[in-house]
C-alpha cells in the first residue's frame, strides 16, 4: 500500500498518536510517498529515518528535494512553466495523491495546501485519515461531503479557502455543478 503524508509547513512537532501511526504503517512495510518541504514533510521524514526505514519517496518539483533525509529514492515531478508559488508546489502534490492508495494527512485546520491535498484525493478516490490538530483527534474522510463537514467547524475563512479551492481552474465544469448542487441542497 501507497500511503500519501502531509501537512503544514508551519508544524514544527508531531504528537505521539501520529508518530505511532507512522509506526504501525513501517510495520505493515506501507511505501511513504512524503514531499520535501519544511514542517509535516521534514518531521515525517525524520520519523521515518530514525525508524531506518527504506520504503520511502520523496517527491520533488523540477528538481533535487529540498529535505531528503534519509537519502530515499526522489520522484521528480515537472511542473511545465511554473517555478515558484502555490501552484509549483501543487503540481507534486496532485502527483502523490494521484499515486497514492490512501492518504494520512495532518491538518491544522487552516493549511491551504493540506486543504488541497485533501480535495485531490476525494477526486482520486482515495480515502485518507486526518489527524486534526485542534481536536487532538483522528477523523476518516472519503467524500465531499465529509469534507465539508470538517471545514464547516474551522471557520469561515477556511470555508471560503475550500471553495476557492474547488472553483480552481483544475475542477472539472462536472464537478462543480455537482459541487453547486450539494451546496444548494
Amino acid at each position: 500500500m501507497k500511503v500519501f503524508i502531509a501537512g503544514p509547513r508551519t508544524v514544527n512537532t508531531l504528537c505521539d498518536i501520529v508518530t505511532d501511526r507512522m509506526v504501525g504503517l513501517s510495520r505493515n512495510y506501507a511505501t511513504i510517498l512524503v514531499g520535501d518541504a519544511r514542517g509535516v514533510d521534514n518531521l515525517v521524514q525524520q520519523c521515518f529515518a530514525d525508524l531506518n526505514y527504506k520504503n520511502v519517496i520523496v517527491y520533488a518539483s523540477n528538481g533535487e528535494a529540498r529535505h531528503n533525509i534519509g537519502k530515499w529514492d526522489v520522484q521528480i515531478v515537472t511542473t511545465g512553466e511554473k517555478t515558484k508559488g502555490f501552484d509549483f508546489y501543487a503540481c507534486k502534490d496532485r502527483k502523490m495523491a494521484e499515486d497514492a492508495d490512501y492518504g494520512f494527512m495532518i491538518w491544522n485546520g487552516n493549511s491551504k495546501g493540506t486543504l488541497n491535498n485533501m480535495i485531490n484525493l476525494i477526486k482520486f478516490d482515495k480515502e485518507m485519515l486526518i489527524y486534526f490538530i485542534p481536536h487532538k483527534k483522528f477523523y476518516n474522510i472519503n467524500s465531499m461531503d465529509r469534507l465539508h463537514k470538517l471545514t464547516s467547524i474551522c471557520g469561515v475563512e477556511t470555508n471560503r479557502m475550500l471553495d476557492r479551492l474547488l472553483t480552481r481552474s483544475s475542477v472539472t465544469p462536472y464537478e462543480q455543478t455537482a459541487f453547486d448542487s450539494w451546496l444548494s441542497s
